[in-house]
């Protein structure tokens, strides 16, 4: 018997000394990138990633091999040059830009930085993961409203803050549905959000809609708005990770406080500069971009598959149900071609497909003309 009670004893005390994590960190599903391979299928083609096809400018491939001679050097810890550049080019003020290892970070940041236990980071329900993983991370609770027809529905916002709302998360355009809405609905959110919360416009896809700052000009009339941004779209530069923010003084002041002072190496800083000056590689990509865009949407809805229109450098193609859209991405797979399922975003009847070159998109209507006759 005693010895029964001391074998008891020993397993509460293990059990009551166990390391554990913060709360809300055992609630996070693991973030689960776009697949790159097929088994027993060759010459693949990855679009799953909403990578740029045509990857990085010429003028950033040479500025990263440059930096082969430095990797013993830190890289500047301030991103002097790199925040210079990007306030040049989009004409902003340089000491109000910080730098991330991709916006992720920058994201993670404002999180730590004005989110906590009792606090509530709202966004919308087909939003990006991130936002979730980022609010749980920091003991937040994550809160979710409806969109209208896959777009964001600036009502729903304003209605779901609360005096516990933190953080208000909008990605214009969005992921993974490619919709926008306007600058003129984005002020009115700005304005009928709390005054105590923050309003984060993630800006990922920001340079695929012709004339759209990113929300800059909303930035710099506001306290409580900021701007996120990335090289990892339409800079060709995802696997260097380099993101930015625009926002108000105070709240640089606060992220520069959670940053590592070593958080961006020298090569992706010396790239990442050298793309964001290469405006016409820029145009060039965009131009391509639109081009092929166009070309699937139409293509998408002629074989019977709808698709709304899309403001970013991939297309949402909405089959008829779950299963039929199963069926479709196992087509697509065995022809070569990964695109992104979107179950994790409530969209089960859909794929996410990135816009590819010219040759990719003719094969992804090739296959799904034929999967719809029955054929594929």
């Amino acid at each position: 018997m005693d010895r029964v009670m001391d074998e008891q004893s020993v397993r509460e005390t293990v059990m009551t000394t166990e390391i554990t994590p913060q709360p809300g960190i055992m609630d996070i599903e693991l973030y689960v990138g776009g697949k790159a391979i097929v088994e027993g299928v060759s010459n693949v083609v990855k679009l799953s990633s909403n990578e740029n096809p045509l990857g990085p400018s010429p003028a950033a491939r040479e500025a990263f091999r440059e930096q082969a001679d430095f990797m013993a050097v830190y890289p500047n810890s301030d991103h002097s040059g790199l925040r210079k550049a990007i306030a040049t080019i989009h004409d902003l003020d340089a000491q109000k830009i910080v730098v991330g290892n991709g916006s992720d970070e920058i994201i993670t940041f404002l999180c730590q930085a004005y989110a906590g236990q009792g606090d509530e980071v709202l966004f919308t329900e087909h939003g990006f993961s991130m936002y979730r993983i980022c609010a749980l991370a920091a003991g937040a609770t994550p809160v979710e409203v409806a969109e209208k027809d896959r777009v964001t529905d600036v009502d729903a916002l304003i209605e779901g803050c609360t005096e516990n709302t933190k953080i208000v998360f909008v990605a214009n355009p969005n992921n993974p549905t490619a919709t926008f809405v306007s600058v003129e609905e984005l002020a009115r959110l700005a304005d009928g959000i709390p005054e105590t919360a923050v309003l984060v416009l993630d800006g990922a896809y920001a340079e695929f809609v012709d004339g759209y700052d990113g929300g800059a000009a909303l930035v710099e009339e506001r306290h409580n708005v900021v701007m996120t941004r990335t090289f990892s779209k339409v800079y060709g530069l995802g696997g260097l990770r380099v993101g930015w923010a625009y926002a108000p003084q105070t709240v640089i002041d606060v992220l520069n406080r959670l940053r590592g002072p070593f958080n961006v190496n020298r090569a992706a800083l010396a790239a990442a500069e050298a793309a964001v000056k290469d405006r016409g590689y820029l145009d060039y990509c965009l131009a391509e971009n639109a081009k092929w865009g166009e070309f699937l949407v139409s293509e998408l809805r002629g074989i019977g598959i709808a698709c709304d229109d899309s403001a970013a450098n991939f297309v949402l193609a909405r089959f008829e149900s779950e299963s039929e859209a199963d069926a479709a991405n196992e087509a697509l797979a065995q022809n070569g071609l990964i695109v992104r399922q979107v179950k994790g975003y409530k969209l089960p009847d859909c794929l996410r497909i990135t816009i590819g070159q010219g040759g990719d998109c003719a094969r992804v209507i090739s296959v799904l003309k034929a999967f719809k006759e029955g054929v594929a």
